[in-house]
């Protein structure tokens, strides 16, 4: 029996070759690499996603399975991650959602990607969705007090 591992190969190889296309998928992917909560090895997990204003989400759905992917469970132990998105790649950190912002974007996704309301269907658990927000690259910019000053 293929392993996740095994299925994923073919489509990270993919992505990475066309700059984040992948032929004949019905939504949008990213590359999510997450650190493993007991082994501390890097996975690699393609996925669908949804922009947002300041942040991509992903949906920990696993097809409607009842328990959640490893790579939440990863994301979770250490929301320190990596993504790779059409020909960008960047750190960013793993937030999960509740609430009504939750509700909101899944609510988007299964309006988008009918799929989504199915696996929400198919399970017990509420799936969590997960907000990707990159990290700055360098820190802030602080504003010396030149405002005034004669030009």
């Amino acid at each position: 029996m293929a392993t996740f591992t095994d299925r994923n190969a073919p489509i990270i190889e993919e992505f990475r070759a066309n700059n984040g296309n992948v032929e004949g998928h019905k939504f949008p992917v990213l590359l999510l690499t997450t650190t493993g909560g007991k082994t501390g090895a890097k996975r690699v997990s393609p996925m669908a996603y949804q922009e947002g204003d300041n942040a991509l989400y992903v949906f920990a759905s696993r097809g409607g399975a009842p328990n959640h992917p490893h790579w939440y469970l990863n994301l979770v132990a250490n929301p320190d991650v990596t993504v790779e998105v059409g020909g960008e790649t960047y750190e960013a950190t793993a937030t999960s959602l509740e609430g009504e912002e939750h509700h909101r974007i899944y609510a988007k996704q299964a309006t988008d990607f009918p799929q989504f309301g199915e696996y929400q269907e198919k399970t017990d658990r509420v799936i969590p969705v997960v907000a990707l927000v990159e990290k700055a690259s360098h820190p802030p910019f602080v504003r010396l007090a030149f405002d005034n000053a004669p030009q």
